[in-house]
């Protein structure tokens, strides 16, 4: 079931966009940024529509690169354009990666305490729990179809089961999606 989308709201500003991604990054880690941005920019401020959000958040992790780098480029120029993109760009990027350096500090000096073993410890079943949530959230809202749901499980078989290696299974069962996707909506 679909939660409620928050209704349009007005473009965001150049800063709200850095100060949106800039608070994501400064408190969310692991597939918690993406469920975080989902949260503020679809169900909070309506920025976005969901199913738009969910297509880019698909497509962002099948690209090269950081994640949540490549849904600041793709959030921000579709919602304010080259600056948009600069902005979520500064905002994911410039404090997190000075708060991080910190943090390195911090653990170099407290590395040596039996504490920080297992305060690493929970952190990583928080990690791990973060990217499932995200996923069970996208697998929910996946068109229900053959097609689309025969995709996701031969993703989930090719990669968990018979090891493919990842860029193959991305090429195949994703080029299969977009083009299966692209020919439905020149039909309907």
């Amino acid at each position: 079931m679909r939660p409620p989308s928050a209704s349009p709201g007005a473009a965001p500003t150049s800063f709200q966009l850095f100060s949106l991604f800039c608070r994501v990054g400064l408190t969310s880690f692991g597939g918690g940024t993406s469920s975080c941005l989902y949260r503020r920019m679809v169900l909070e401020k309506g920025w976005v529509p969901e199913d738009e959000f969910l297509d880019a958040l698909a497509l962002c992790q099948a690209l090269p690169g950081i994640n949540i780098t490549n849904i600041a480029v793709w959030m921000g120029r579709r919602l304010c354009g080259i600056r948009g993109v600069l902005s979520a760009l500064a905002g994911i990027v410039i404090l997190p990666s000075i708060l991080i350096v910190c943090i390195a500090i911090l653990f170099a000096f407290i590395a040596r305490f039996p504490l920080t073993e297992v305060a690493l410890t929970g952190a990583t079943a928080a990690a791990i729990g973060l990217p499932f949530s995200m996923g069970l959230t996208l697998a929910l809202r996946v068109r229900r179809g053959f097609i689309p749901l025969g995709v996701m499980a031969a993703t989930f078989i090719s990669v968990a089961l018979l090891k493919i290696p990842l860029i193959w299974v991305v090429l195949a069962c994703g080029g299969f999606g977009v083009g299966f996707e692209y020919f439905r909506r020149e039909a309907a």
